[in-house]
């Protein structure tokens, strides 16, 4: 029987074999009594690659989110987000819930744009108006197809947050594919934010991770965080070695996910009564304007061997990641032209 397709998420590829190497013969240590020698090494490799002077290493990404948004926010006060953000959508009201933040939605376009975040600005001032304290973006912006937020758009968010005395958090969960899309460096994108969150399981293709980096300021607490809320690890340089190993030998790759997207987007773009947002990275978003239900379509492509995502009720989401050569390209346009014309 052939293995389905997967293109659910990038978080579904499987340690390829020398990762798992590099896995098994890792350096360790109690990172939480002495710290980790492999996760030192990850800690400082990628606070030096996004230009901040620390970083932590995290389980997941949602949790380097909340850690971040407690570090920086200000319980009773607000949050301004993008309402398809993946802090306000997917990380089931964390923000609330551990941070005691209120998120502020930002709407407008697809992403945060300055002008729609200086618009969200509660004036004139009230004193039974809750206070804000912080600003996150989402860079690239899962919601909006893995859009990319080019870095002179986030100078300007940063720009318009230091006017009203806010700090920038960056979900950058997905910032390696916005940096080989433009050729931005990583330094640069994290210089429009004070914390910056990015995640070794989406496009790097480790099984578990993410580090948040940041500003001394914030980040001197990011240790006492991480701790409250249950990600102090032991022998996590396993997991570091992974995260070390997809940088060394992944992180170049990554174009050719963004290449198969462009390549998968334009050959649905064919099939009548769908629209295809075009691709900025490796996320294809397959809009339904015939009546379709997403659900339907999802199913019909799983029957045929493709796995993908229903994304709201007329949204499918595919997900170009390691795990997909070009065979498997082939084969999942197929299957999916099939099942959006059926």
């Amino acid at each position: 029987m052939t293995e389905p397709i997967d293109l659910r998420s990038d978080t579904v590829t499987k340690p390829t074999p020398a990762m798992r190497r590099a896995m098994a013969e890792a350096e360790v240590g109690d990172d939480v009594l002495d710290g980790d020698p492999s996760v030192k090494r990850l800690e400082s490799r990628v606070a030096e690659m996004l230009g901040k002077p620390s970083g932590l290493f995290f389980p997941t990404g949602t949790m380097a989110n909340q850690a971040a948004l407690w570090l920086q926010g200000e319980p009773g006060t607000e949050v301004y987000c993008h309402d398809d953000s993946h802090i306000v959508n997917w990380e089931i009201a964390g923000t609330a819930a551990l941070a005691g933040l209120q998120v502020r939605l930002v709407r407008g376009g697809p992403v945060l744009e300055a002008e729609a975040l200086h618009a969200a600005f509660r004036r004139p001032f009230s004193i039974h108006a809750p206070r804000a304290s912080l600003v996150c973006a989402e860079n690239t912006h899962n919601g909006a197809g893995g859009m990319v937020t080019p870095v002179e758009r986030l100078r300007a968010i940063r720009e318009t947050a230091a006017e009203a005395g806010l700090p920038v958090h960056l979900d950058g969960a997905r910032l390696w594919n916005a940096s080989v899309a433009t050729g931005t460096s990583l330094a640069d994108f994290a210089a429009c934010a004070s914390t910056v969150m990015v995640s070794f399981s989406k496009g790097l293709g480790a099984p578990v991770g993410a580090c948040l980096v940041g500003d001394e300021r914030p980040m001197r607490r990011a240790w006492e965080v991480r701790k409250r809320l249950g990600g102090g690890m032991r022998q996590s340089g396993i997991l570091a070695a992974a995260a070390l190993h997809g940088l060394d030998h992944h992180l170049g790759r990554m174009h050719e996910d963004h290449t198969r997207a462009k390549r998968l987007a334009t050959e649905l773009a064919k099939v009548p009564g769908v629209q295809v947002v075009p691709p900025d990275t490796n996320i294809v978003m397959i809009d339904l304007v015939a009546g379709q239900e997403s659900s339907a379509v999802v199913e019909r492509a799983k029957q045929l061997g493709v796995r993908c995502t229903s994304w709201n009720a007329t949204r499918v989401r595919c997900v170009l990641h390691l795990d997909i050569d070009d065979a498997a390209l082939t084969r999942a346009t197929a299957a999916l032209s099939e099942a959006l014309r059926a």
